[in-house]
């Protein structure tokens, strides 16, 4: 299960601090241990170069070095120890006899390095030593420390700086929590005023006073909401439309089908039949029709898109259409700038397209008209020889149901309506224009026509 967002950014946050905290300790460390190693050295130097000086000012008598102390050593205090107490000092003659030695000093000689700096191991403990020879006394002084009292004196430093850091962390998980919920609080707002609307409540949110991060959500939602409405809208004038169109025929289905079964005469009752044929052909197409409007909703456009040949897909559409436009003495006449052309494009919203463009150009050709089929640039032309369109209904040729005053008895009102949601599907366009010579031009311009 997916943790919740608050409960990931308390995390995230949590685990940020922690990270930091953490590097900020390993900062500390390594440069308080580089500036203590720094310190202790000088201070070594210091040590063994003072001693030196008092043998050489005779101010410490060798014949009582054996009880050499180390009050009169450079004090150097650290979280409460005495660093002077850790050192441990040897005097040793230049032929190698220990003179004398502190308290606490290995009996073992703490470097054979001459002098300067030096580490050496004596028993499992690790010194770092600094050596002073001084051939005009005779002696070699040397003055050591532990690696490890060195190790806890970091230790005790970090130590005392990341214990209140560590008491605090409970405090400072809090404050975070806190801080998340207050931040996230906005969201939380918004979430229970949408669980409080109905579904019907599409009126777009209030952005005054929203946090700015909040605003592009709300500025999204108040888009879904009007789209959600427009659709909405749209659906039931549809629904409207098309009970509307099937009553009318139903309707006549129901009354021919009454006059036929009670009607003596032959003639009246061959006519009724003729009705409700005719009818039912109109309801056919009409049904037809509202299929294919949904089926231009419902294709899926997310797949790459496929190479159609042009020409052949017309053949293979247009075989009823071509017949119906014979039948009144007609023609469909494909132009030869259509052969050997390819479309990348979703083949069923292409195919959908063109046959009802082909089809609205059928429908309103006169007796021994043509239709023309050709194309220009990146569109495929269909030209009829029909009335044409009012230039007060160009606009409104392309809304679902709309029929103009030169309308036909097979037309439904959603031929061109169709053909532009599949332009709209496929990234074109659709275009209607009358033609000098009479009739309409409709032009569907489809990305992705090549030659």
């Amino acid at each position: 299960m997916r943790a919740s967002l608050k409960g990931r950014l308390f995390v995230l946050l949590l685990v940020s601090t922690g990270f930091i905290w953490l590097s900020a300790t390993a900062w500390i460390y390594a440069s308080t241990r580089a500036e203590v190693e720094e310190v202790l050295d000088a201070r070594l130097m210091e040590a063994a170069r003072m001693v030196s000086s008092l043998v050489g000012s005779r101010q410490i008598d060798l014949a009582a070095a054996a009880e050499l102390g180390t009050s009169d050593l450079p004090a150097f205090t650290q979280a409460g120890q005495s660093y002077e107490r850790q050192l441990s000092c040897q005097i040793w003659s230049l032929s190698g006899s220990l003179l004398g030695r502190s308290d606490g000093a290995p009996q073992q000689r703490l470097s054979d390095h001459g002098s300067g700096f030096a580490e050496r191991q004596i028993d499992g403990e690790t010194w770092r030593v600094f050596a002073v020879r001084s051939p005009e006394t005779g002696v070699e002084v040397l003055v050591g420390d532990s690696l490890e009292v060195r190790a806890r004196l970091v230790r005790d430093m970090v130590t005392g700086l990341l214990l209140p850091m560590i008491l605090i962390a409970p405090a400072l998980a809090l404050i975070i929590w806190f801080a998340v919920q207050r931040g996230m609080r906005p969201l939380d707002e918004l979430a229970g005023t949408l669980a409080g609307r109905s579904a019907d409540e599409l009126h777009p949110l209030p952005a005054e006073g929203s946090v700015t991060e909040i605003r592009p959500m709300v500025a999204a939602l108040n888009g879904l909401f009007d789209r959600v409405g427009r659709a909405r809208r749209s659906e039931r004038q549809f629904l409207a439309y098309a009970a509307h169109e099937l009553r009318t025929p139903l309707a006549g289905l129901k009354t021919q089908a009454e006059i036929a079964t009670r009607s003596p005469d032959a003639a009246v009752r061959d006519v009724a039949l003729t009705q409700i044929t005719t009818a039912v052909d109109r309801t056919s197409r009409l049904v037809q029709q509202l299929l294919a409007s949904a089926e231009a909703e419902c294709v899926d456009v997310d797949g790459a898109p496929t190479p159609v040949g042009l020409r052949d897909m017309l053949a293979d559409l247009l075989t009823d259409q071509a017949a119906r436009l014979t039948a009144k003495g007609g023609r469909l006449d494909l132009d030869a700038s259509l052969s050997d052309i390819q479309i990348s494009a979703n083949p069923s919203l292409l195919a959908l397209a063109l046959r009802n463009l082909v089809e609205n150009a059928v429908n309103h050709s006169p007796e021994g008209g043509t239709v023309r089929i050709a194309r220009r640039g990146e569109a495929i032309l269909v030209e009829d020889e029909g009335p044409g369109l009012p230039e007060d209904e160009l606009a409104r040729a392309t809304e679902r149901f709309f029929r103009g005053r030169n309308r036909v008895s097979v037309g439904s009102g959603l031929g061109l309506s169709i053909v532009a949601q599949c332009a709209e599907r496929l990234g074109g366009t659709l275009s209607l224009a009358n033609r000098d010579e009479g009739g309409l031009r409709a032009t569907l311009g489809v990305p992705g026509l090549a030659a």
